[in-house]
């Protein structure tokens, strides 16, 4: 124990002895040292070390169960760290924590979609007959925990956190929403009312959230701000009958008791109602016509305001779209009106009065302080009211996507952009931490020196190194002082400075600041100047043929008038004008990367790619990536690349980012329990799928798996830590977005074994436990980082066990076809390109059957191409069946590369517009041979589907 005193200090030591004292006798050492490793790495040790000492009193069971999980605990001394009420919650319910340590959804964000399923699963398990506010708060309560643990351990970034706890909002508002309906409708019928067409029609209700829940980026503790809109008068069909007005009026007071009902659970949400229409004073909810005819009457600039940030939430989401969309002119000003900005101004003044008010209380109040959260808050608001008339871009309800895209369209520089995002993220951080200690709205920091301490120290790090009292104060005022002062810039600079050129004293040409009067196309004074700054310019663009992508490549015109240097470095070189306007024209993604970061068009210009070595940073690491993947694939689009050649460089570039990240999470990582451990590369990265072919591709997920020699399972713990913050580095959502997504779901025993298992763990899943088709996907894996050298004789020796499970006698190829047929069932309708009767799937199950048929012969990698040849050479396909697989292969890779390509995302359909159409087949031709060209697209698609399917079939004999 005395080593356990000497690793932690604490605040009040005479205390931590007696607890360590209580806590001690009779726990292994082996899980005294792990204790003693996580107390060391928390925060608050003493709080931790109060709650553990609690929980083995009063739940020994539970402690043991729990501390005999180097997960478990890990994520029980987090909480009892950094939540006071969630701490207590744990006491009462300590399966929860094993429940969460255990789930794989700890490293994805939860849609509002699988948070009300989750919610019916909590509420069949919890008991129907529990009243419905006890069940929500305490559901709330669960789920709160799952995404502090996200949240603290790094796991999640902050648009993440903020999405979370909003989806979690809608599921919980949806759910009480269709339970109140039902009560009020069980006595007075349903409400109808007569629609355009005449009809009558069932009279929808929806649920509009306002502030950060209308925005998707909730605190921990926030009031919710919302409004009630029904669809129309009338009355109900029951046999007590009322006007729709009193039957949801009923609804809504009914609805705001069950959300805000105190229990010993806590209560759901504290309901905020006064931004409805005439406030306090109005009805708790109006009709739509009603609703319409306020804002376009009588509301105040404010209100309208407000509703930037409205979203329909619960209830009739279409209902709610439609007020939204009616006022949404109303919003933003069709020119650059400083009206707008002096409703904003008007409103800061208001709240500073509101402060004013509490200045009784001596603590800084990182919301309403000036250069606070609030005054992001509105100097983004009020961009986006001054431009969103014509940059219909920047509407976005969020805060962060918003200033990212304000950013975007240049109306805030680099500079300004990061010092109001890093603010708005810093302040965020401190007031979550505030309010999750004791779920209470608070946005004050403490006044205690030691409280102020343990605050710092619960920050998110910076530059690996905790914060203390002292650099939080520092930072804090460094970012509250850089808002204030672009806050008065900003605002009364009143809108943004374009730039011409005119003659100087000197006669010298000069960029002077001029109105945006310009108009948005190439003809009048835009193609003036191009005709007399950068006439070889402008005779290219003359020559060239652009359509889809004209209004994106116009805005890059506008931007590039602003920097002289590529301006005629453009006007020199027409082979790099005819690429820019064939990347705007066949790639609306890449343009608006283009746009975004016009530095990108150094990857165009320059022979020689980027380098890899040196990254030491997530951010260093996303602007490579982002350069890197922005040059393979302008590569691809400019050239005719055979489309496998691409695909085995872009898994490159993950390979390489896999490999950079493992370094950074090694560096960040906490150190192990053990001290004379020494971490380097043990852990070994796998990838499976797309990736383990090397067949990735912009906007794949990486399917990975993490794994440790046996004689290192003692630190599986740190481990954990290690691919838990190699995570987080690749796909943790920033103002650029993701680098790609990580799935850890093919790993033993799925979503609840461990993240990082040893390799005694595979081989006794595999050779015991592991179904045919977990086994065959392994055999589409190859090691990507860490021990290169031992993974790949690792997946070796586990492929040896695929092979006497289900290589002999063809016995996987009923099981293959049933999985195959599940797969049709469930995902064929949504992603047909793949999934359904032809797709690319059955290209797949195929072969990888195919080659279970044949000798037990390792490869390191196989892409589809390599595997048709090895099949073929293994007497197990006729070359004319080969030849056709070749053709599909390339044929289907090719669409899927196309409309990744041309909208950022993958798509499991042919597109339906005529222009996307187009777009898509010019690009197809580029990267398939000229025999696959004698039929129109969606023709020569289809006559490729029925072919695969009758191979498919002939392989499996159905």
């Amino acid at each position: 124990m005395q080593r356990l005193l000497e690793a932690v200090e604490f605040r009040n030591p005479s205390r931590a002895r007696e607890d360590i004292a209580r806590l001690g006798g009779g726990i292994p050492e082996r899980i005294t040292a792990r204790i003693q490793s996580l107390l060391a790495s928390v925060p608050d040790p003493d709080e931790a070390l109060h709650f553990l000492e609690r929980l083995r009193r009063d739940c020994p069971a539970a402690f043991n169960r729990i501390s005999s999980s180097p997960a478990a605990l890990r994520c029980l001394i987090t909480i009892f760290s950094y939540s006071r009420f969630l701490s207590e919650t744990l006491l009462q319910r300590p399966e929860w924590l094993l429940q969460a340590a255990g789930a794989a959804d700890l490293h994805k964000v939860l849609s509002a979609e699988e948070f009300a399923e989750s919610l019916a699963r909590f509420r069949a398990a919890e008991s129907a007959s529990l009243p419905a506010p006890v069940m929500l708060a305490r559901y709330r309560r669960r789920q709160l925990m799952r995404i502090l643990l996200r949240d603290v351990m790094g796991l999640a970034s902050l648009p993440d956190i903020t999405g979370e706890l909003s989806n979690l909002a809608d599921a919980i508002l949806d759910f009480a929403y269709h339970q109140v309906r039902r009560q009020v409708a069980a006595r007075h019928g349903e409400p109808s009312c007569i629609a355009a067409d005449g009809q009558r029609r069932p009279c929808g209700f929806a649920v509009i959230a306002l502030g950060k829940l209308g925005g998707q980026e909730l605190n921990y503790s926030s009031d919710i701000d919302l409004m009630f809109v029904y669809s129309a008068n009338g009355e109900t069909t029951g046999p007590d009958p009322i006007t729709n007005k009193e039957f949801f009026k009923k609804v809504a007071n009914q609805y705001t008791e069950l959300l805000s009902t105190y229990s010993a659970d806590g209560s759901c949400y504290r309901v905020d109602l006064r931004l409805r229409p005439d406030g306090r004073l109005g009805e708790v909810c109006i009709s739509l016509e009603g609703a319409q005819h306020y804002y376009q009457e009588r509301a105040r600039d404010w209100e309208k305001q407000m509703l930037i940030k409205g979203r329909a939430c619960a209830g009739d989401l279409a209902l709610g779209r439609d007020l939204l969309e009616f006022v949404e002119p109303l919003i933003y000003s069709s020119t650059l009106d400083f009206r707008a900005v002096e409703a904003v101004s008007e409103a800061r003044e208001r709240i500073s009065e509101k402060l004013a008010a509490k200045r009784g209380h001596p603590g800084v109040d990182v919301k309403l302080m000036p250069g606070g959260i609030r005054d992001i808050e509105f100097l983004v608001q009020c961009l986006q009211r001054l431009h969103g008339g014509r940059e219909a871009w920047v509407r976005h309800g969020g805060t962060m996507f918003a200033l990212s895209r304000v950013h975007d369209k240049n109306l805030l520089s680099a500079g300004e952009y990061s010092r109001l995002s890093s603010a708005y993220q810093f302040l965020r951080h401190i007031e979550h931490r505030l309010q999750f200690y004791d779920d209470r709205q608070t946005h004050t920091l403490p006044t205690s020196p030691e409280e102020l301490d343990v605050l710092a120290r619960k920050m998110p790090l910076e530059s690996g190194e905790p914060l203390t009292a002292e650099s939080l104060e520092v930072r804090l005022e460094q970012h509250l002082g850089n808002v204030r002062e672009m806050y008065a810039r900003v605002i009364q600079a009143r809108k943004p400075m374009y730039y011409s050129l005119s003659d100087g004293e000197d006669g010298a040409d000069r960029w002077q600041p001029m109105d945006l009067d310009m108009p948005a196309s190439p003809s009048g004074s835009l193609s003036r100047f191009m005709d007399e700054r950068a006439p070889r310019l402008a005779a290219t663009l003359a020559r060239v043929k652009i359509n889809r992508g004209r209004e994106r490549f116009e805005h890059f015109l506008e931007d590039l008038f602003a920097d002289q240097e590529w301006l005629a470095r453009l006007d020199a070189d027409s082979a790099l004008v005819e690429s820019v306007v064939d990347i705007f024209e066949h790639s609306q993604y890449f343009g608006d990367q283009i746009l975004r970061h016009p530095d990108l068009l150094a990857e165009l210009a320059s022979a020689a790619a980027p380098p890899a070595e040196g990254i030491d940073s997530s951010a260093a690491l996303r602007g490579f990536f982002r350069r890197r993947m922005f040059r393979i694939q302008c590569d691809s689009l400019r050239g005719p690349a055979p489309i496998f050649e691409t695909l085995e460089r872009t898994s490159d570039l993950a390979d390489a980012v896999l490999s950079a990240a493992y370094g950074i999470a090694l560096a960040e990582a906490p150190a192990p329990a053990n001290s004379v451990y020494v971490p380097a590369q043990q852990m070994m990265v796998i990838s499976l799928g797309r990736l383990g072919m090397r067949e990735f591709d912009l906007a794949s997920d990486a399917d990975l798996i993490f794994v440790i020699p046996d004689e290192d399972a003692a630190e599986q713990v740190f481990w954990t830590a290690v691919a838990e913050r190699m995570i987080n580095v690749i796909s943790a959502y920033t103002g650029d977005g993701i680098m790609f997504t990580v799935d850890t779901r093919l790993r033993p025993n799925g979503r609840e074994g461990a993240l990082v298992q040893p390799e005694a763990a595979y081989r006794e899943y595999f050779a015991k436990h592991a179904e045919a088709w977990e086994g065959i996907a392994y055999m589409k894996s190859r090691a990507v980082a860490g021990d290169l050298e031992r993974a790949t004789d690792f997946l070796h020796r586990l492929q040896e066990v695929d092979w006497r499970r289900y290589g002999q006698g063809g016995r996987s190829r009923q099981e293959l076809a049933q999985m195959r047929a599940r797969v049709e069932k469930e995902q064929g309708t949504r992603n047909p390109l793949k999934a359904a009767a032809g797709g690319y799937y059955d290209i797949d199950f195929a072969l990888m059957y195919l080659r279970l048929k044949g000798a037990g012969i390792f490869y390191k990698v196989l892409n589809t191409p390599a595997r048709i040849n090895v099949i073929e050479q293994m007497g197990h396909l006729e070359r004319e069946d080969a030849d056709f697989l070749r053709d599909a292969a390339v044929f289907y890779r090719a669409i899927d590369h196309g409309l990744r390509v041309s909208s950022g995302y993958a798509g499991g359909h042919l597109p339906t517009s005529p222009s996307q159409s187009e777009m898509l087949a010019e690009l197809v031709r580029r990267w398939t041979p000229d025999h696959l060209h004698d039929q129109r697209l969606d023709l020569k698609l289809g006559e490729i589907r029925q072919k695969t399917r009758a191979f498919f079939n002939r392989v499996f004999g159905s």
